[in-house]
């Protein structure tokens, strides 16, 4: 069962971490960009890609939720989902020390998924150079499965959800999250690197972020010590 606390920090977490998608993912598009032709507008790539990265994001969130929903249906129990819900809020208290600039062990993990994403490069090297909108549109669901602590710690929480309709929209509050950033890296980057960048305003929310994590394992291991 999903709740407004869990979706609003995934939000925070792709929005407040855009330095870090802008950092990986801007260059990308910019870099794919220069290679367009004449009929596909820049904008028009950097929208395609980004609902194709989102559409992937969601793709995995109701993987991960139908793949935990199996577990509980097989084991009868709850422990699993209590595991696991332990592991993403442990992963989001560090996620929210990174944002704070506190910590940067969170960051670590994008060796997770680089085994997966070297098995995908052939198919992105057939899309490219990119010559239609659909190629846009590939691309970005293509570049959804590049590894990302962000969208890791995003998956823990898809993967204690129990269903694959709360994993699915957790993973779409995350990814709406990273949207600003990355639409908006033409005219108004700039201003929104700024507002991403502001000390105190990280600081805030990561530590924010961080709070919510602890109560949340609090709760988890009330329910594992209730149950």
């Amino acid at each position: 069962m999903w709740d407004w606390g869990t979706l609003l920090s995934l939000f925070l977490l792709g929005f407040f971490g855009g330095t870090h998608c802008v950092g990986m993912c801007g260059g990308l598009s910019s870099a794919f960009a220069l290679q367009l032709p004449p009929h596909i507008r820049r904008v028009w790539l950097i929208l395609l890609m980004n609902f194709g990265r989102i559409a992937s994001y969601v793709l995995i969130g109701a993987l991960m939720g139908l793949l935990s929903g199996m577990g509980s249906l097989l084991n009868e129990t709850h422990t699993l989902q209590i595991v696991l819900l332990v592991l993403a809020n442990i992963f989001l208290l560090l996620m929210g020390l990174y944002l704070a600039g506190l910590s940067d062990w969170a960051n670590k993990t994008e060796w997770v998924g680089r085994w997966l994403w070297r098995k995908m490069q052939p198919a992105l090297q057939k899309l490219l150079p990119i010559r239609s909108y659909a190629a846009c549109f590939g691309v970005g669901a293509l570049w959804g499965w590049l590894p990302c602590g962000l969208v890791y710690n995003a998956s823990l929480f898809a993967l204690s959800s129990g269903s694959a309709g709360t994993g699915a929209l957790y993973l779409l509050a995350f990814g709406l999250g990273t949207l600003p950033n990355l639409l908006a890296m033409g005219i108004f980057a700039a201003q929104l690197q700024r507002l991403v960048r502001q000390r105190v305003l990280r600081l805030i929310t990561g530590l924010l972020m961080s709070a919510w994590a602890c109560r949340q394992l609090w709760v988890a291991v009330q329910a594992a010590l209730g149950g």
